[in-house]
């Protein structure tokens, strides 16, 4: 039972990526760009794609499935999953996903707040854990974004790919490496409509027939470049700073920020305005892209062997909704598979 000498903590990571890569030069062609383009303003690389049967589902499943090895147990008692891009409308995919792991019975619900999923659900799980309504919880992110993003649209197509990744949150003795010191949380419905897929709900549902409908018309991801990018910075950096406030850290005190990996000028900028220095900051979207709910997990698990047990970290994130917030916490000492 969680108590006085108890804390919240990572006791598992796993991540999963599909196998295909798409490099910009891949992209060149099609989009009319260059791949000098694509990484002076993005800073990515590649990305990973998943083939047309390989659903979110799949991509949360591996997984969880590896976070739950690096756990070495099968202990849970709710299973959270943060996307986007569920299978389907209706049901959520977290069911499914706990089904096939082989979890029984347990509660599991989908989470969605974009690209801050991942930090919503650490924050849910942080709570249950803490309230005793569960000993452990599974904690996915997963991101199949490449169904969402028109393949003909430069300003999109060379942002973002496919992966998912994973925790294990738990109880574990104050001041054990992997501790989840506190979170934020923020959301700002009067910027709804910087980042989008406007069709396919019940404002705009999905209509069958010959002529053209605002679904057809509206069915990929849009966002607002230059709003997103400024509101993304002004967020996560205010959040990063009431983070370190509320747990009563300096700069010096922190190893790593691991932030949502969505651009490398965000990233950049982020760091001027915190005080970080940029080799601080660990930065993975050169490989993978922009990997939504999915990117810090997949940075997590991408760096776990340059981390040290007991580095303190503050994640911070910023997506649709729009919705933003930061996790504080240590390095745990855990086995992790890469997924590269």
């Amino acid at each position: 039972m969680y108590n006085n000498m108890s804390s919240v903590g990572i006791l598992g990571l796993g991540a999963a990526l599909p196998n295909t890569i798409v490099t910009n030069e891949m992209l060149e062609k099609n989009l009319m760009t260059t791949d000098e383009w694509i990484q002076s303003r993005t800073g990515i690389r590649e990305r990973r794609i998943a083939s047309e049967i390989q659903s979110t589902g799949d991509l949360a499943i591996i997984a969880g499935q590896r976070a739950l090895e690096s756990f070495g147990s099968r202990d849970i008692q709710l299973v959270l999953l943060a996307t986007t891009t569920p299978d389907f409308i209706c049901p959520a995919t977290a069911p499914y996903v706990s089904a096939k792991i082989g979890l029984g019975t347990i509660p599991a619900m989908d989470i969605s707040a974009v690209c801050s999923g991942f930090i919503y659900a650490l924050n849910l799980a942080m709570a249950i854990v803490k309230s005793n309504q569960a000993k452990n919880v599974l904690v996915i992110a997963a991101e199949k974004f490449s169904s969402l993003i028109d393949p003909n649209d430069k300003n999109t197509a060379v942002l973002f790919g496919d992966g998912a990744g994973a925790v294990v949150v738990g109880r574990i003795p104050k001041g054990t490496p992997g501790e989840l010191y506190d979170s934020v949380l923020y959301a700002d419905g009067n910027l709804s409509e910087v980042i989008q897929v406007k069709g396919g709900g019940s404002r705009y549902p999905l209509r069958f027939g010959s002529e053209p409908d605002f679904y057809s018309l509206n069915k990929f991801f849009a966002m607002e470049g230059k709003k997103v990018f400024s509101a993304a910075v002004t967020a996560m950096a205010s959040s990063i700073k009431d983070i370190m406030e509320k747990v009563g850290w300096k700069s010096d005190d922190i190893n790593w920020l691991i932030s949502h990996q969505a651009n490398k000028r965000i990233l950049q900028s982020l760091c001027d305005i915190v005080g970080f220095p940029s080799d601080k900051a660990y930065i993975h979207l050169d490989k993978v892209g922009n990997t939504s709910a999915a990117s810090i997990p997949l940075a997590l698990a991408a760096g776990s062997a340059l981390f040290k047990p007991g580095d303190k970290m503050i994640l911070s994130a910023f997506g649709g909704g729009v919705t933003w917030g930061a996790v504080a916490l240590s390095w745990p000492n855990i086995a992790v598979i890469d997924p590269h």
